[in-house]
């Protein structure tokens, strides 16, 4: 199995934005608050999975599974359009995540 990263993700996005330019709203910081609510939607399709069959079902039933994963990739999905919106490249993120990382290994 092979590492899915954030630039195939941001590249996919923007083939979907570039295919449907003449249908949905361009990429911009005002558009991004619509994308961060419709990602928050999706995170609780995501909960309401767990939260109805639980954690365990929803990991090993292989169709409970699936739904879930699909869940899972369509908040990652709205999360790359809301990267896309603020201009926030795979770059910054690394360098962000990585910062937090280090501070959070030593904050106890």
């Amino acid at each position: 199995m092979t590492d899915f990263s954030i630039n195939e993700m941001q590249d996919m996005q923007k083939r979907l934005q570039d295919k449907y330019k003449d249908k949905w709203e361009k990429p911009s910081p005002e558009e991004g608050k619509h994308h961060l609510l419709w990602m928050v939607g999706e995170i609780g399709e995501v909960i309401d999975i767990v939260k109805k069959y639980g954690g365990t079902k929803a990991s090993e039933d292989s169709e409970l599974r699936k739904n879930l994963v699909e869940e899972m990739a369509d908040v990652l999905m709205y999360y790359n359009d809301v990267m896309m919106c603020y201009g926030i490249s795979a770059g910054e993120l690394r360098q962000a995540y990585t910062e937090k990382f280090e501070r959070n290994m030593t904050r106890w």
